[in-house]
């Protein structure tokens, strides 16, 4: 079964400061460091190194080159990436001493991708295969929609969180991931009492340091893991990094349970190092991890 893996493609700079700047507030940085990100990105590295066979649809400027490069070399093939006339997508990651980050976005080569195009590399989806999406590209609806149609299953993570979205391509979702920030918000949108009523095969919700749930809502089962207690780095990517490695073990038949204990393992190892796609554990490194 292959995951599709429909998702932006960041330059991230890093800026190291004492702390998060407050409204009005000058700070000078500590540190600066360069690399890739973008929540599809780190998610499709997540996804390969926990063995899944992966296909990344999406799309990086004129400036992309070094990009493409360090997915080639992360394990993402780069023939389903459009190369736009405008400039690539990137993030300003402000990273405090405890780890904590703040980040602002520029969607860039993201959003300008042709839904023509988007169409034509999902005309191989079949059924079985997963398409797999944050909200941080444009065409969302449609790719859902498509998928589905094709009997693929769709899994998106809501992230960063803007309600509308959200509520366009639901009617199309299997599996939601969100952290537990995302889902009150999601929540009181809706003005529901329960996710469950939403119709969802599943959900993950992510906890940060306390670990993480996921709701297994055809099935009727709920399974959790706890936080690994490590001194963290750098929180950049960490929620990613576990939906990225949960998402690539259930695509290769594991069970929820286990799907969840390794993703928890591997969120724990990223936290431990600085940056975000480059930071990413191996499956190797994960399994030789204790927690």
């Amino acid at each position: 079964m292959t995951v599709y893996n429909f998702g932006s493609i960041n330059a991230d700079y890093f800026y190291q400061v004492p702390h998060i700047p407050s409204p009005g507030e000058t700070l000078a940085a500590t540190g600066l460091d360069q690399g890739l990100g973008g929540k599809g990105a780190n998610q499709s590295v997540a996804m390969v190194q926990a063995g899944a066979d992966l296909v990344h649809l999406g799309a990086v400027g004129r400036d992309g080159d070094w990009l493409l490069e360090r997915l080639v070399s992360l394990g993402v093939a780069d023939d389903a990436i459009a190369r736009l006339p405008c400039a690539s997508g990137h993030a300003i990651i402000t990273v405090a001493a405890d780890g904590e980050n703040a980040i602002t976005i520029y969607s860039g080569a993201n959003t300008a991708m042709s839904e023509a195009q988007l169409t034509e590399w999902l005309l191989p989806v079949r059924e079985g295969d997963w398409l797999v999406m944050q909200n941080e590209t444009a065409h969302q609806r449609h790719a859902a929609r498509l998928a589905r149609s094709q009997g693929a299953r769709v899994v998106y993570s809501a992230a960063p969180f803007e309600a509308k979205a959200a509520v366009e391509v639901l009617p199309f979702v299997n599996i939601l991931c969100m952290n537990e920030q995302e889902a009150k918000a999601l929540q009181q949108a809706l003005r529901i009492s329960s996710m469950a009523s939403l119709g969802l095969d599943g959900m993950l919700i992510t906890y940060g340091a306390k670990g993480a749930v996921y709701h297994d809502f055809s099935a009727d089962q709920l399974f959790e893991v706890s936080g690994i207690p490590v001194t963290p780095v750098d929180t950049t990517g960490a929620g990613d990094t576990f939906c990225g490695y949960f998402i690539g073990r259930l695509s290769l038949g594991e069970d929820p349970q286990t799907a969840l204990t390794c993703a928890n393992r591997a969120a724990a190892l990223k936290v431990m190092r600085p940056g975000t796609a480059d930071a990413i554990p191996s499956l190797q490194e994960v399994m030789d991890f204790g927690g």
